[in-house]
């Protein structure tokens, strides 16, 4: 007597074409849940970044403001009368104290470049001042506003830098999917206006 060969074939137990359907789609679901997760903490890290290198520049900034003070104190010692000049840096430090890097960088360039500006003319007062432009506190001021001049030149071109790498990820594809759900949009860079660009002239040998 022979025996049939082969049995039929039987579903996993608990596993129906509806069920595997079901885990296929839970699996891609899964996967673009874990995609979207790791661009969306990418665009966070590039934007904290922008964040702390505009800390930076701020910083910097206010380096070189909290000098004037001093600065025009030792410039009115020789120059009483040149009281417009004191009264719009004093505007001018107001300003760029008050700019926001991260939020607004145009503004705070537009401030930066009116504050050299008046900045400018405060030290241009010393060609007239003999005895001033040899004032020893006079010449350690000139320093250290180009020491934090230059700091402030090499913030700003991290901040920029750090700009830069934000918006290509907010604009290439995938990550401008992810920012455009996620609500992150381009960042301005801090740009130097061509006034800025010429250094306040602070040597006067």
């Amino acid at each position: 007597m022979s025996r049939k060969q082969g049995s039929p074939k039987q579903a996993l137990p608990g596993v129906g074409s509806g069920t595997a359907i079901l885990l296929g789609l839970l699996g891609v679901i899964v996967v673009i849940g874990l995609w979207f997760m790791g661009t969306y903490n990418g665009l966070i890290n590039k934007d904290a970044e922008v964040e702390r290198q505009a800390s930076n520049v701020e910083s910097q900034l206010k380096r070189r403001a909290d000098l004037i003070p001093n600065l025009v104190a030792t410039v009115k010692g020789y120059a009483k009368h040149e009281k417009g000049v004191y009264e719009n840096i004093a505007a001018a430090r107001s300003r760029l104290l008050a700019a926001d890097v991260n939020s607004n960088p145009r503004e705070a360039a537009a401030a930066n470049s009116a504050f050299n500006s008046s900045l400018g003319r405060l030290l241009a007062i010393a060609e007239n001042y003999p005895q001033l432009k040899a004032d020893q506190n006079f010449i350690r001021l000139q320093d250290e506003l180009t020491g934090t001049e230059n700091r402030i030149n090499v913030a700003r071109l991290s901040f920029n830098d750090a700009v830069k790498d934000y918006n290509i990820a907010v604009r290439a594809f995938p990550g401008n999917v992810v920012a455009g759900i996620s609500g992150f949009s381009r960042k301005d860079s801090f740009e130097a206006t061509e006034a800025e660009k010429a250094l306040p002239k602070v040597d006067f040998e």
